[in-house]
């Protein structure tokens, strides 16, 4: 690399299907092309980040999709207008020039220069093993393709925004996130003009995935026909809560959102627990254990109780399991239930969702 004889072999592509319905492409790139994105982006990644957006939470070090969705919260507390955006298609949509120009200000190595533009010019090669040449974009799925990204929406949004707008503060994550304003009014004139915005570099903001949202609570409680926004995998929309006192009272803030519990239990589905009969309590525990644990970390962040219906739909799941384990439960759920009810009170370390008091009960 130090020589500039080092030419990117082409990226395969695979094509993966979205959460919201679709498809999109993945470019998988040689184990040595990851090797050598590795190096420039350690080499460039020092040098930008210091100058990115506060609250540009992606791919970044030290930064977290939590992180994003604590600060979104706060701040819904206290402006009464979200601008929620996503940007559509923008990794296969990336300006090379804008990308260029947005590098060079940050550095003068004529190696980096010259692989990062080698690496946007290396063709696709699709299943059947047909080369495909590209003109615009980044291959997903690339290691310095997050870096690049939040390089292009640093000049392109974050720092056009707080150049030219006195608004709300803006939190993005990758290429969708949120702005705070204090009126609709607001709301609509910058979503105009962030249109405007991305379509001067052939980027639109998705129509799905842009909206504009009233944070209805106690204090505000105007009539709106949009009252929640889905933001890394929370829906955030009016919720009772209790505050020190025991007092209830509305409150605008996170949950996990309906699409994410749905996934989390269709993963629970394809685990087929039903079907290890051949395993102990102890060996289904190990197993499922920190999957269950890791989605409790990351949706009990936020207004915890929300999750409490996906875990007892694994508590149904572990029932099943003990009526095919056991001959004298076959016919008799109430039993099974029962006897897992019984355990949980005794080991209530087995699963993590027993520990939060979700455990099945002869009831």
């Amino acid at each position: 690399m130090s020589s500039g004889s080092y030419f990117p072999p082409p990226v395969r592509t695979v094509e993966i299907s979205k959460k919201s319905g679709g498809k999109m492409l993945l470019g998988i790139p040689t184990v040595a092309d990851r090797v050598a994105q590795t190096v420039a982006k350690t080499h460039l990644e020092p040098l930008v980040e210091p100058y990115f957006h506060k609250d540009s939470y992606g791919y970044r070090p030290d930064k977290s999709t939590i992180q994003a969705v604590g600060v979104t919260r706060k701040r819904c507390w206290r402006y009464g207008w979200v601008l929620e955006f996503d940007i559509k298609g923008l990794f296969d949509n990336i300006n090379y020039d804008f990308l260029i120009r947005a590098v060079r200000k940050h550095t003068n190595c004529k190696w980096m220069l010259l692989y990062i533009d080698r690496w946007l010019k290396a063709p696709f090669q699709i299943q059947e093993g047909t080369l495909v040449q590209r003109e615009k974009g980044t291959p997903q799925g690339g290691v310095i393709t997050p870096l690049l990204a939040n390089l292009v929406l640093h000049y392109m949004s974050d720092k056009w925004m707080g150049r030219n707008y006195s608004l709300g503060p803006l939190c993005r994550y990758a290429d969708g996130g949120v702005v705070h304003c204090r009126s609709e009014v607001e709301a609509l004139r910058l979503r105009e003009n962030l249109e405007a915005r991305f379509g001067k570099y052939n980027l639109e903001l998705h129509p799905e995935k842009t909206s504009i949202v009233y944070c209805k609570d106690d204090i505000r409680r105007d009539e709106y026909p949009n009252t929640s926004f889905d933001f890394l995998g929370f829906t955030f929309r009016p919720r009772r809560s209790k505050n020190r006192w025991g007092k209830y009272f509305i409150n605008f803030t996170p949950a996990v959102s309906n699409k994410a519990a749905k996934v989390m239990r269709q993963k629970a589905r394809r685990w087929k627990i039903h079907l290890q009969s051949d395993k102990s309590l102890d060996e289904v525990s190990r197993m499922l254990g920190p999957i269950v644990r890791g989605g409790i970390s990351y949706y009990g962040c936020f207004y915890k109780s929300a999750l409490y219906s996906t875990l007892r739909h694994l508590n149904r799941m572990l029932v099943r399991w003990a009526m095919r384990k056991f001959k004298r439960f076959r016919r008799h759920h109430r039993h099974a239930k029962y006897w897992l009810g019984v355990i949980a009170q005794r080991q209530p370390w087995l699963f993590p969702h027993w520990q939060m008091g979700v455990r099945p009960t002869a009831g």
